[in-house]
């Protein structure tokens, strides 16, 4: 696996003036572009459309610096529409904008290229376990949100401080299946899995109980779920989980994704400084 995603990492590099298509990508790190999106943003620290700009604006800079082409010449092989397009982003990664950078011969950031080297993880046991389950319905409050690969997603935090207390209260006694209590749920991902596409957020409870009114609801069909626990400071121990499942899981088990909701019950110490989490992923086996 380590060598076929530093391959992965060799065609960016070949193909920063060009598409990256993250379908072909994959098919190098022989997996899915979902696990691919996933074990990056856990090993890298950011997303892999972030790295790929970073790259792309990096080696632009040095062209900037060179001198030889012009700007607008730079911007467009590097994919950029226009001079101001270019602009924009290469000041977001830089902090300077390429004229200046060009004409003050200003200090740039570079993105070093991603190296992936052996080191001894999985140390430590992860605690889940698999269960197969009927159908079942989720009961919520639902909102369209941007995808957040890492941080806080201020389009939820947003969402969930605006639902009115007593309407939760009232949404938590309807509560009556596994996982227990208000969960997150995520629905509708796109499958490309990249930062800023849409996906359906729901607050809400597992239940067998009529949708009140002013509620969505989600029918989800019978299958297989793996189910991982944690706890430990928040939000570390919770992000730190979705990376292990992600790196250290499913490439050491005989599971794959399949299509559904995922779903996150987390409960808070009374400071929210601690959290016991559990994250409830649709799997399937492997096929022999």
């Amino acid at each position: 696996m380590l060598e076929r995603l530093n391959q992965a990492m060799d065609h960016i590099e070949d193909r920063l003036d060009r598409s990256i298509d993250v379908v072909a990508l994959a098919r190098i790190a022989a997996t899915s572009e979902y696990h691919l999106r996933r074990m990056f943003s856990a090993l890298a620290g950011m997303p892999l459309s972030e790295y790929i700009r970073r790259r792309r604006l990096t080696v632009a800079g040095a062209e900037v610096l060179a001198g030889r082409d012009s700007l607008l010449e730079i911007a467009v092989r590097y994919g950029y529409g226009s001079g101001e397009a270019f602009a924009r982003a290469f000041r977001a990664v830089h902090g300077v904008g390429p004229g200046e950078a060009r004409r003050d011969g200003a200090a740039l950031v570079s993105q070093p290229r991603l190296t992936f080297r052996l080191t001894v993880e999985g140390s430590s046991s992860m605690r889940y376990r698999v269960t197969d389950r009927p159908d079942f319905t989720v009961i919520g409050f639902k909102a369209r949100v941007p995808l957040v690969h890492t941080g806080p997603n201020k389009a939820i935090t947003d969402f969930v401080r605006g639902i009115e207390p007593q309407a939760l209260e009232r949404l938590e006694r309807l509560s009556d299946q596994e996982p227990g209590g208000i969960v997150s749920v995520c629905d509708g991902l796109d499958p490309s899995r990249a930062e800023g596409t849409e996906l359906d957020y729901y607050h809400a409870v597992i239940t067998s109980a009529s949708a009140p009114e002013g509620t969505a609801s989600l029918a989800v069909p019978a299958g297989t779920w793996a189910v991982f626990t944690t706890s430990g400071r928040a939000p570390d121990a919770i992000q730190e989980l979705w990376r292990d499942v992600f790196t250290e899981w499913f490439p050491s088990n005989p599971y794959r994704g399949r299509p559904g909701p995922e779903i996150l019950r987390t409960r808070l110490s009374p400071d929210r400084t601690e959290a016991d989490a559990e994250l409830w992923l649709p799997v399937e086996r492997e096929r022999d």
